[in-house]
């Protein structure tokens, strides 16, 4: 991810409706208490926002001031906990549209089946997701109520349209799923022994262009159709491949926030801030290597060379290549440079920059993905406003 450096556009002001505390606090509260007791079974995946109830805010203020933690924030730290807020609602707005349709308890078999040809868990692992960003918003809005910060509230923009096909509820979406522009530049940076903070540009294995990664209506990708290996009909390729697409697009999301979390730790002021911001980001490295493995066998026998036949998208077999910048199973991070030429490489999360991997850089890939296409001109104002005011943060003692 490179930083975008029109920031200039960004600077306005919002109006302050867009913050205001939101009216679905008390489904989520039910929602996540039914995580708590039995994360492998969602309830009530149509919940539009993950702030809590002002009962459960008044609680978790109540025990932060029991533990001696009633320290305001620094403007700075509370511009970090504040962007890292609205990336885990958009986080969770996307993967509640997953888990909907391919989750454990999602509604179209076809689709749960194409994931599960990636790998049998793959349903239980979205599901499991989904409750990680859910949590992860939940907390970061909960905790800055208790330290007297306003929480990010993005119901307001809540207003693309949802996949029409079976298991998709029928609600206002943050994000777009429908047809993205998947960069897989990640995969390659993996492999090599260079690091984009020195300056070096990575290129994909292949190209996902305008590429559905979630079923659109039932009669492009019926939900009952079997899903063999390899699809034997247009119908079945045409689902296999949104399948696939999706195997990719977890892995990109989740190695956005492997990078983002230490940037921006790396400027917080507070120790709590900092436990909070390498905590959150510590599972945003756990996915990313899981979804690493799982989009592999994307691209590996037997199910490589599926051709999406509506968009021509092919997913070739990239072990075929016999090179290491395209082994699938070469998921753990080769040794880069880090720090400096000079000293021995290293396996490291990369980028860890800001103009690489900051806040700015994250919105700019999110936009670049088309996750946003279709929002209005006031959501990109508000979330390039915090992304420029937590790249701003400056570390100070």
């Amino acid at each position: 991810m490179k930083e975008d450096n029109s920031q200039s556009t960004v600077l306005s002001e919002v109006d302050s409706s867009e913050t205001r505390p939101s009216s679905t606090g008390e489904d989520l509260q039910r929602h996540w208490q039914g995580v708590v007791k039995r994360r492998s079974f969602l309830k009530g995946l149509g919940i539009a926002s993950a702030t809590l109830s002002a009962g459960a805010l008044l609680a978790t203020e109540g025990k932060a001031q029991a533990t001696g933690s009633t320290n305001k924030l620094s403007k700075g730290d509370a511009a970090l906990l504040r962007f890292a807020a609205a990336v885990e609602l958009i986080e969770a707005d996307l993967w509640q549209q997953y888990n909907e349709l391919g989750g454990v308890q999602g509604g179209n078999p076809a689709y749960m089946a194409a994931l599960s040809n990636l790998d049998g868990d793959m349903p239980q692992y979205i599901a499991d997701n989904t409750d990680d960003e859910l949590s992860h918003a939940a907390f970061l809005n909960a905790y800055l109520v208790s330290k007297g910060v306003e929480p990010i509230d993005l119901d307001a923009f809540r207003t693309l349209p949802s996949s029409q096909a079976t298991g998709a509820k029928q609600i206002g979406r943050l994000t777009n799923l429908l047809n993205l522009n998947v960069d897989l530049s990640w995969y390659t940076r993996y492999r090599s022994t260079q690091n984009p903070d020195f300056g070096t540009h990575f290129k994909g294995p292949f190209v996902i262009k305008n590429e559905p990664a979630i079923p659109l209506n039932d009669t492009d990708t019926p939900p009952n159709q079997p899903q063999p290996v390899p699809p034997a009909t247009p119908q079945e390729a045409r689902m296999q491949a949104i399948a696939n697409t999706a195997g990719f697009h977890f892995a990109f999301i989740e190695q956005g926030g492997a990078s983002l979390y230490p940037t921006l730790a790396l400027k917080a002021r507070d120790a709590e801030v900092l436990r909070i911001l390498i905590s959150i980001g510590g599972v945003e490295i756990d996915h990313f290597g899981l979804w690493h493995d799982k989009s592999g066998n994307a691209v590996s026998q037997p199910l490589a060379g599926v051709t999406d036949p509506e968009t021509g998208l092919t997913f070739p077999d990239l072990n075929a290549r016999h090179s290491e910048l395209d082994q699938t199973n070469l998921i753990l991070p080769e040794p880069c440079e880090f720090i400096s030429k000079n000293l021995p490489q290293c396996s490291v999360i990369r980028p860890t920059l800001t103009q690489n991997g900051g806040a700015v850089a994250t919105i700019k890939a999110f936009t670049d993905d088309l996750l946003f296409h279709g929002q209005s001109p006031a959501f990109f104002t508000l979330v390039n406003k915090l992304a420029v005011e937590a790249d701003s943060v400056r570390r100070g003692f």
